[in-house]
């Protein structure tokens, strides 16, 4: 999730596309967020692992 936010935060900026960068922003924002939780061994909506 964080790679696709970056992917979409680099496309969003090249082709000045501004939604895009909205969309990137929140994909990472969200991924680092579910990568802090799994890593500190909380199960996120009954999942133990996110993959």
């Amino acid at each position: 999730m964080i790679v696709l936010g970056v992917i979409l935060l680099v496309i969003g900026f090249v082709a000045s596309i501004q939604i895009l960068w909205t969309i990137g922003i929140a994909l990472v924002v969200i991924g680092a967020i579910l990568a802090v939780l799994g890593g500190t061994g909380r199960r996120i909506g009954g999942r133990a692992h996110w993959y």
